[in-house]
């Protein structure tokens, strides 16, 4: 089989789905617009047969369609220092900084992660999210700090992909949050979507959300904030703001998902990727990587313990 083509069967629950929705619950490391102009190319089969973006999955369809092969990205490469924690022929574990973008997007187009990669893997990453996002499996956001896993070739980034998908990946974070949280640990278990009428936000979503939970544990309470570790079970977009929102503790220096103003100067959330770990696909063995503490974290961490 070709390295860019995927194929699998419709289960019970994928029946009655639209086709490209199918596609990105099964590969989630697509986006939805990538995936609706591989269907609109003709990429796509069912059956065989060549469909358009809005026909209904049925249970026992043979999917089969083909990601195009990756082509050099219109991507300027850029000589930007990389806190790099590992490093292999297949991936590299980054510790990205604050205020970094991690792929271009209008408004980012230099300086972003991507762009310090590229010139770092010499153009050498894997293809499959498309031109403006190489290497790029999962992301974390502008104002959150720590370890990202960028893949070099396809082969990778489908394995990393499926081990997101199945929540075979060990993520856990490190934030400050607002009040002080009562329970030493808990979970929270709340689908997460677009905000009803704010969609540049997300929201726990009852009826549209999907399923997201997030595990806490209290480090060390202050006068008025406590410091937690999230690990994620579910990878969805905002989601430790968003949970940690939902139960009366959103984050410090969250403007997003708060009103509440911090008295202290922060550029964004206090949120730190701290321990990514995985089965690396290629060796077959577990490896775990820790990004340390940023500076700005850890002198608000010796702020708060002199209150």
């Amino acid at each position: 089989m070709d390295a860019n083509e995927v194929v699998f069967e419709a289960v019970m629950e994928m029946e009655g789905e639209r086709i490209d929705k199918c596609i990105s619950n099964y590969l989630n490391a697509l986006s939805r617009s990538y995936i609706q102009k591989i269907i609109k190319d003709g990429n796509v089969l069912v059956n065989d047969i060549v469909v358009k973006a809005n026909y209904r999955v049925r249970v026992d369809d043979k999917v089969q369609f083909m990601i195009p092969k990756s082509v050099e990205p219109d991507i300027l490469a850029q000589d930007i220092a990389l806190d790099i924690l590992y490093e292999d022929q297949d991936l590299l574990i980054v510790n990205k900084p604050k205020n970094m973008v991690v792929h271009p997007a209008p408004g980012h187009y230099e300086g972003t992660l991507v762009n310090a990669v590229l010139y770092h893997c010499h153009g050498a990453l894997s293809g499959i999210n498309g031109v403006m996002r190489p290497g790029v499996v999962h992301r974390i956001d502008k104002d959150t700090t720590g370890s990202l896993i960028i893949c070099k070739n396809d082969k990778t980034h489908n394995a990393i992909a499926a081990l997101l998908k199945t929540h075979d990946i060990t993520r856990t974070y490190r934030a400050i949050v607002f009040g002080v949280v009562k329970e030493d640990e808990g979970t929270i278990s709340a689908p997460i979507g677009r905000h009803p009428t704010d969609r540049k936000k997300m929201a726990v979503n009852e009826k549209n959300g999907k399923h997201a939970v997030t595990h806490y544990k209290v480090l060390e309470r202050f006068s008025g904030y406590t410091y937690v570790e999230c690990r994620l079970e579910t990878g969805r977009t905002h989601q430790i703001r968003v949970h940690m929102a939902s139960i009366g503790h959103p984050l410090l220096g969250d403007s997003t998902y708060t009103n509440q103003k911090a008295p202290y100067k922060l550029e964004g959330q206090t949120l730190h990727a701290m321990t990514i770990g995985f089965v690396h696909p290629e060796f077959n063995k577990y490896m775990e990587f820790e990004a340390p503490l940023p500076e700005y974290f850890i002198k608000l961490l010796e702020t708060l313990r002199l209150k």
